[in-house]
């Protein structure tokens, strides 16, 4: 027999560093949760990707227990890294703080496939060049489709 859903929450969490601090502790607590447990579980889990942001996706149970899913690092954070950035431009359609390569994109676009629900490997890397666009950096070189 299926347990009872009594709800969802999204966390993004350093994988393998989850602790009972905020803001884990407080968001798991109000639901009633084992925080110390979730912590484990989820270091268990992540302790390959040590350090990356990874988006959490928790399914609370009517009877307490939960089970979670992890989710790829956000393509906003993979794109700093790539460009060696700390953050992006506040005014991205003036401003540019840096660039990628369509090599780079095509490599998150690769990772971020299964979170981004494209059917196409283009598709995939469309999307992420536009984030990257809405971020201020600039995606230099030819798209690999205009050949």
């Amino acid at each position: 027999m299926a347990k009872e859903i009594s709800g969802y929450l999204k966390l993004q969490v350093k994988g393998g560093q989850a602790n009972p601090s905020p803001p884990v502790g407080p968001a798991l607590g109000a639901k009633g949760l084992n925080i110390m447990e979730f912590c484990k579980q989820f270091n268990g889990r992540t302790q390959d990707r040590m350090g990356q942001v990874l988006p959490v996706l928790v399914t609370i149970y009517a009877d307490k227990s939960f089970d979670f899913v992890v989710k790829t690092p956000p393509a906003p954070v993979m794109l700093l890294e790539a460009s060696k950035k700390k953050k992006g431009s506040a005014e991205p359609n003036r401003v540019k703080v840096g660039s990628v390569t369509w090599d780079q994109i095509k490599e998150i676009a690769g990772v971020k496939m299964p979170d981004l629900g494209a059917f196409t490997e283009e598709s995939a890397m469309k999307m992420v060049a536009g984030t990257a666009r809405s971020m201020g950096l600039k995606v230099s070189g030819k798209a690999p489709w205009e050949n």
